[in-house]
This record gives structure tokens, C-alpha cells and sequence, in this order.
């Protein structure tokens, strides 16, 4: 893929060997400071409603990103659009909509906590349908990592609200589908672009677009005569307006286009390991709002970000 086809902020990453690790450790990042804001938006908006806004600005950010560019369609065929329009419409459609219910089950650090379910499953689908086996030394690093991130965010946190069984259950269920969505969709969009010219930025809008797609399909079903109430209160606030924005910028706008460049250049076990390291980052975002960052949390941490210098390795 030419330089031209990525945004000035991909264009350093092309030049390394290591651009799908790096990539991918972005799209976490981006990924923890929209999960911040959408932990305080879910209560408000229901999660369909709050997934297909995000999907629609993100999809008008980068229809105006291609434009800016001048992509074409000329690299796209027939195969790699029908894999990415499905890996969107499973793990958009239903799988943002399942991690959101389960946000607003459990509270965003046993959602991201599961998250850490979707790179196993994602090097095991990669194994079965791609022939993709990874290296003893990169299956090391994704335990660690795996470990450091599952240990941090088990820590109860003071700001933890106790949980129903039912709800637990309820929450787990939603975050499990979530995670299985995830993985099935992130080896659809490895198949779909490994070794081929198409640009990052379209595969995202076409994966956002399918995504819009089921979740236009199950508003009607749910809500046919009213399915989107949720509207009326973004018009009355404009600051909760705001932040569905500067979510949907962070959390799918930049982090789809940085989690499609993962999957283009790394393996999907290791890119789906990367991308789950985001409850690391949430610490810092903890931290400046004022919640004591304790020693096992530092310890998990290093040990995470152990686990990632082995995969660069």
C-alpha cells in the first residue's frame, strides 16, 4: 500500500517494521479514553441508539477523510468487501452493541476486563481458518500480556458499585457475545486485507457501514414508530452532544482506522493482543481524575508491557 493512501499521523508508523504493533497499541489507547466517556454517556442514551451515533460521525469523518485524499475505489474487489462488510456488521452491529450493554452491566473495568478474551480467540479462529500459528516465544508474550492485563483490572477498585448476581451474569453474557464478536471480526478483517492494496480508511467505512446497517435493521424491529428518542436529548445538551462526538473521534474514527492497519500488518493474534491492552491505559485516566493508582496496578502493568516487548521481539 502507497504512503499516500494513509493520514500524515500513519505515515511515520509505514515506515517501520513494527507498523501493525504500533498501530494497534494507538487504537488501545484511543480505545480507553472513548470507554472513559462512554461509561458516563451509556446511562443516558441506550446502547443501540448510542452505537449507531457513533457509527454514523465516524462514518462522516471518514467519508471526508477520503475525499480529502482522493482514495478511490479502484483497489477494492469483490471478496476482500463482502469479508470486511460482514466483519462489521458482526463485530459493529453486534458486538459494539453487546460491550456496550455490558459497560452499563458492569462498569468499565470488568467490561475491559473481558476484553482481554478476544485475542485467544482470535489466534485460535486465525489458526483454524487462515493457517496463521504464531511462535512459541509471541504465544509467551501474549500470556504475559494477557496476565498483566487481567491481574491490573481485577483489582476492586473503591469506585466499584456491587453487582447483582443477576446482573453479573447478565453483563457477562453481553460482554462474552461482545468479545466473540470481536475476535471473528478482527480475523474477517485480517483475511480481507493481508496482502493487498486497500487503503485502512475505506475498510473502516465500509465495516462502519454495515455495522449501521444491522443496528438501523434492529432499531426498527425494537422501535419501530420512535427508534430514535435519544435524539431529542442531544439537541436539549449540547455538552452531551460533545462528548458523543469526541468519543465517537477517538473511539471509532481514529481507532478503526488504526485497528484496520493492525490487522493489515500483523497477525491477528498478536494484533487482538495489542488492541486489548487498553484497560492499561485507562490507569493515566484514572489517575488524573483522582483514584489512587495502587502497586499491583503498576506491577500488572509492567508485566503487560513486558509481555508487548516480547512481541516486538
Amino acid at each position: 500500500m502507497s504512503l499516500d493512501c494513509l493520514p500524515g499521523f500513519l505515515m511515520q508508523l509505514a515506515i517501520s517494521p513494527f507498523t501493525g504493533e504500533f498501530a494497534a497499541l494507538s487504537a488501545a489507547f484511543c480505545w480507553a479514553a472513548a470507554t472513559a466517556i462512554y461509561g458516563r454517556v451509556g446511562v443516558k442514551i441506550p446502547p443501540l441508539q448510542l452505537n449507531l451515533m457513533k457509527g454514523a460521525i465516524a462514518s462522516v469523518l471518514l467519508g471526508l477523510t477520503l475525499i480529502g485524499l482522493g482514495l478511490g475505489i479502484d483497489r477494492l474487489n469483490p471478496r476482500s468487501t463482502a469479508l470486511l462488510l460482514l466483519g462489521g456488521a458482526i463485530g459493529i452491529g453486534l458486538g459494539d452493541t453487546a460491550y456496550f450493554l455490558a459497560l452499563n452491566a458492569l462498569g468499565p473495568r470488568k467490561a475491559l476486563l473481558l476484553e482481554t478474551l478476544s485475542s485467544p480467540l482470535s489466534a485460535a479462529i486465525a489458526l483454524l481458518f487462515l493457517g496463521e500459528r504464531l511462535e512459541v516465544l509471541s504465544g509467551c508474550g501474549i500470556a504475559l500480556t494477557l496476565f498483566g492485563v487481567a491481574w491490573t483490572i481485577c483489582e476492586r477498585s473503591r469506585r466499584d458499585t456491587v453487582i447483582s448476581p443477576q446482573r453479573f451474569q447478565t453483563g457477562l453474557l453481553w460482554g462474552l457475545l461482545a468479545q466473540l464478536s470481536q475476535a471473528i471480526a478482527g480475523v474477517l478483517s485480517r483475511a480481507a486485507l493481508a496482502g493487498t492494496e486497500i487503503s485502512p480508511i475505506w475498510s473502516s467505512l465500509l465495516r462502519i457501514g454495515a455495522g449501521i446497517a444491522v443496528i438501523g435493521l434492529l432499531l426498527a424491529l425494537r422501535s419501530p414508530k420512535q427508534p430514535l428518542p435519544s435524539l431529542k436529548k442531544l439537541k436539549k445538551s449540547p455538552r452531551l452532544l460533545s462528548l458523543v462526538v469526541l468519543a465517537a473521534f477517538s473511539g471509532t474514527y481514529l481507532a478503526m482506522i488504526l485497528q484496520q492497519t493492525a490487522f493489515k500488518y500483523s497477525p491477528a493474534g498478536i494484533a487482538q493482543t495489542l488492541l486489548t491492552t487498553s484497560p492499561l491505559f485507562i490507569l493515566p485516566i484514572s489517575a488524573l481524575s483522582g483514584e489512587r493508582i495502587s502497586l499491583r496496578a503498576l506491577l500488572g502493568t509492567s508485566l503487560a508491557v513486558a509481555g508487548i516487548f516480547i512481541l516486538f521481539r
